[in-house]
């Protein structure tokens, strides 16, 4: 089997494929096996017909447009294999000389065209110099922490004043529609600016006192009126707020394991500082995915952004939604560079995925959709996208690859970890 290349342009090419006798023939022999099983000629088994009748029977021709039917996939995906080509989209085939009944050795060619990813020059990624913001832990930092952590040791105390926000109450609510009561509920356990109820309980809890009833209005989240308005009549019987224990060593004992508050304070300082050292690692990322990116001039596939921009924007309903359409064709073309930036980067490194590495990624990924982890392994697997999250973590490799390779400082000059 021959095949020549035509690049029509940078994310293009036309595939000529002229496929030889010798090449023909296993899927002209799988066209008759598959004829004889399906056709009932008087004399002989079903998948035992001989081929010379039939020839006779079906017709050469018809049986010969079967072997180039069932045989184009594998014909082009030698081609494409040989040809170290890797498609983007289904091709488009035509067959532009066939063997038929009258002229049996004619060379079958058969011309494809098809997007593929650009060829383009990998920048030099190793040692290069990234500049991140320098980050310091602030004293209220620490303490807003801290507070965080006494409020999960505070009690709740009744208080005889207003409600603020912050503040747990207990209420009670009636909805009614059209002066018709569709809801009742007593004892609810509310706190306020948590968002947890209906819109506009909070600016109705807000300066109200216990004992007080006031009434707003607010669409339904739940039960057969779901998001249709309602009138709600609330009524707030107790307010209590959180009191947190005192800050000290003896707090520090309780809520830790360190004997000292100054302990406790070192740790969670250690901890914010941490967690900023990250924010640096990917600030990190992105300036060096954008660099290379700026670098290496990837040629966009048209076809490819367009089809993925209408799928995204169908999947929305947004499809007339022109300042929308502007912004996912600017998020699509990069993320189509950046995909094949980092597979570039991935083959230059040689990365691998271990099969434990993606059952790992798997089964982080299950939470994402609410699933068990084995139970979405096997749904992965049966829709055969397995490849894609191996793709999709070699990709994340090859992020770490590059932000370990490079040289990441502060604007101060501070050199940042990666290994935190």
């Amino acid at each position: 089997m021959k095949t020549t290349v035509e690049k029509l342009n940078p994310t293009r090419v036309k595939l000529t494929i002229e496929v030889d006798q010798a090449t023909f023939k296993p899927a002209l022999d799988a066209a008759y096996k598959t004829i004889s099983s399906q056709v009932n000629i008087p004399g002989f088994r079903k998948g035992n017909v001989p081929a010379k009748i039939l020839d006779q029977r079906v017709g050469k021709d018809s049986i010969l447009a079967q072997a180039i039917n069932d045989g184009m996939d594998s014909f082009y995906r030698e081609a494409i294999q040989s040809e170290k080509l890797r498609p983007l989209s289904t091709p488009q085939a035509e067959v532009k000389s066939a063997p038929s009944a009258s002229e049996p050795d004619k060379v079958l060619i058969i011309e494809l065209e098809v997007e593929v990813r650009p060829e383009f020059k990998l920048p030099e990624y190793k040692g290069m110099k990234i500049k991140v913001d320098t980050v310091k832990v602030a004293k209220m930092d620490i303490e807003t922490e801290l507070d965080a952590l006494r409020a999960r040791f505070g009690t709740l105390v009744d208080v005889d004043r207003p409600a603020k926000m912050g503040d747990f109450t207990t209420i009670d609510l009636a909805a009614q529609i059209e002066g018709k009561q569709i809801d009742n509920v007593k004892d609810i356990s509310y706190e306020i600016g948590s968002g947890q109820l209906l819109d506009g309980i909070d600016e109705a809890l807000d300066t109200l006192t216990a004992g007080e009833t006031t009434t707003f209005r607010s669409k339904l989240v739940g039960g057969d009126e779901a998001g249709k308005e309602a009138e709600v009549t609330l009524t707030l019987t107790a307010v209590q707020e959180r009191e947190l224990p005192k800050a000290d060593d003896d707090f520090a004992q309780l809520a830790s394991e360190f004997d000292t508050l100054a302990e406790l304070k070192a740790d969670i300082e250690a901890g914010i500082e941490k967690s900023m050292v990250q924010k640096q690692i990917l600030q990190a990322r992105d300036l060096i995915v954008d660099e290379l990116l700026l670098k290496a001039k990837i040629p966009l596939s048209q076809e490819t952004i367009s089809r993925e921009v209408e799928n995204h924007l169908a999947g929305e309903g947004r499809e007339k939604d022109d300042v929308h359409r502007k912004e996912v064709t600017e998020e699509t073309e990069k993320n189509y560079q950046v995909q094949i930036l980092l597979d570039a980067v991935a083959e230059a490194e040689e990365v691998k995925v271990e099969d434990q590495e993606l059952i790992e990624y798997l089964a982080f990924a299950s939470r994402n959709y609410n699933m068990e982890p084995n139970d979405f392994i096997k749904q992965v697997a049966n829709a055969g996208q397995v490849p894609s999250f191996v793709e999709e973590l070699s990709r994340r490799k090859a992020v770490d690859v590059l932000v370990g390779l490079a040289e990441i400082s502060d604007s101060k000059g501070a050199k940042v970890s990666v290994t935190v």
